[in-house]
């Protein structure tokens, strides 16, 4: 079983507690993408990415400085640089190195820049989302560019293991990266809704962060089968059989 999440445009760079890191698999993918973004003005990469000004400008920097020897020195574990919601609710600054061993070989975080990265793989500061329109020599934009690879990933590391399940936590815009007809797996949705009134509504900022909360559980509770999940009780979430089906389950509170 793996779990698949997004990963977010706020990130810490603080030197990590943690000394072991992996190499991005894709790595050299990735250079292709800093080659083009190297050569783009500071209004270009503000106009591509939509940001203001200020974030143009930092943006631009970090891609002319990528690969440099400070860029490389201020490298950090994927897990612990992303700081957005999702990561607030997995709480990785708790985990131990039993629990970075399990998210090791059960999570994979979804990138525009990467492709795919496991937890500990060394990232350098940077900002591409998957949706960006970035023309590059395989098409238009970065699901061109990725085309089959991340799901050609996902299929090894599932080789590997009993439980052919894809338990996904990420967001539209990244999981269309994966080519379904492709995936040698079962997906399963989990969707995060709650009351408001008489009504359950998707509420963006708590679903992201339940879903990092979903494999905060999952790894202090070292589950490996998708059954065990819909035991999920945190923050009064809960399983809801009469929201769920067969490929999509349901927690609400």
């Amino acid at each position: 079983m793996l779990f698949i999440v997004s990963p977010s445009k706020s990130l810490n760079f603080d030197p990590s507690p943690i000394k072991e890191y992996t190499d991005p698999q894709l790595g050299d993918h990735s250079q292709q993408l800093i080659d083009i973004l190297k050569k783009k003005s500071k209004k270009s990469i503000q106009e591509l990415m939509g940001i203001s000004d200020k974030l143009g400008q930092l943006n631009y920097e970090r891609y002319r400085s990528y690969g440099s020897e400070k860029s490389i020195a201020d490298q950090k574990q994927a897990v612990l640089a992303f700081t957005g919601d999702v990561y607030t609710g997995m709480q990785t600054e708790s985990f131990t190195k039993k629990d970075l061993k399990f998210a090791q070989k059960h999570l994979r975080i979804l990138s525009g820049l990467y492709g795919i990265l496991k937890p500990l793989d060394a990232i350098q500061p940077y900002r591409l989302e998957m949706g960006t329109n970035l023309k590059n020599k395989k098409g238009k934009n970065l699901y061109h560019f990725w085309g089959d690879q991340v799901t050609d990933m996902i299929n090894e590391d599932l080789s590997k293991y009993k439980s052919k399940i894809l338990v996904n936590l990420a967001s539209n815009e990244y999981f269309k990266v994966i080519n379904k007809k492709k995936l040698e797996a079962d997906i399963l949705d989990i969707d995060f809704r709650e009351y408001r009134g008489d009504t359950l509504k998707f509420i963006s900022f708590n679903a992201k962060k339940a879903r990092g909360m979903m494999f905060h559980y999952a790894v202090k509770n070292n589950i490996k089968k998708p059954e065990d999940l819909k035991g999920f009780n945190y923050e009064d979430y809960s399983f809801s059989k009469e929201n769920s089906n067969e490929n999509k389950w349901s927690f609400v509170r």
